[in-house]
């Protein structure tokens, strides 16, 4: 199995694309850190990966955006541990507004979750991962943050600095022997784009190559790839996993 014993670090991993994560990774023999908002949130993830005879998750509920909270998560978790192979930053919110309409609160709010969340686990794992001089960070973007779209204006800036920051550090940690690398899922069946799909339905997959909308498992198996020792000589890279759409 790709990721045999490899301690993986998964946030938001209740539902959606962190879910299907989590079970990607514990199917491939991970031992899965998983982190949620509540931990019982995370309980239909952990008997999934025990009853197929995954290894036992940790799971973790703290506030992700809280700079001292996520360094206790970190040590916590090299205390049961000692070391930390993967991280999957997923966990994020999105929150529809027009120009003119935007709020400071939903700006901050975004920008919290989806970035500077990312950033401080990037932060503590890096530091951790920097101990054997090994590691893959995984950050889930957006093709959103690659090319926009209306109504979106902050999700979509917010997913843009992902990017950045993904590339930023993918530079900084590669002489540690730290890989990062980012996917730009597009349009997956998750509750996040759960309104895209209500306003457009069946026309979405008109404008994807492959004429279907994308399943979070889709996703998991990229991350997957970024995590294991088969993708060793990439980072610094954004992999669009969006089945070719027209955006």
């Amino acid at each position: 199995m790709s990721l045999k014993d490899k301690v993986v670090w998964i946030t938001g991993a209740s539902r959606g694309i962190g879910r299907a994560v989590a079970l990607a990774c514990a199917a491939e023999g991970a031992v899965p850190v998983l982190t949620a908002r509540h931990k019982d949130h995370l309980a239909d993830t952990a008997a999934t990966i025990t009853a197929a005879g995954g290894q036992e998750p940790i799971l973790l509920d703290y506030d992700i955006t809280n700079l001292q909270a996520v360094e206790r998560a970190f040590k916590g978790v090299f205390r049961q541990t000692k070391r930390l192979d993967g991280l999957v930053n997923n966990a994020g919110i999105m929150q529809d507004a027009l120009l003119g309409m935007i709020t400071a609160e939903q700006v901050e709010t975004t920008f919290a979750v989806n970035v500077f969340a990312a950033i401080y686990h990037m932060q503590y794992a890096a530091r951790l991962m920097g101990r054997a001089k090994t590691g893959s960070i995984v950050n889930i973007s957006s093709i959103m943050g690659r090319y926009g779209y209306p109504g979106k204006t902050t999700y979509s800036a917010s997913k843009a600095a992902v990017i950045g920051a993904t590339l930023a550090a993918a530079k900084e940690l590669a002489p540690s022997g730290i890989r990062v690398n980012a996917i730009a899922p597009g349009v997956v069946e998750t509750d996040l784009v759960r309104d895209i799909m209500a306003s457009k339905g069946a026309k979405v997959a008109d404008d994807i190559g492959l004429r279907r909308i994308g399943s979070p498992s889709d996703v998991a198996a990229s991350v997957v790839y970024l995590l294991s020792d088969q993708s060793k000589y990439v980072t610094g890279q954004v992999l669009g996993v969006d089945g070719g759409m027209n955006t």
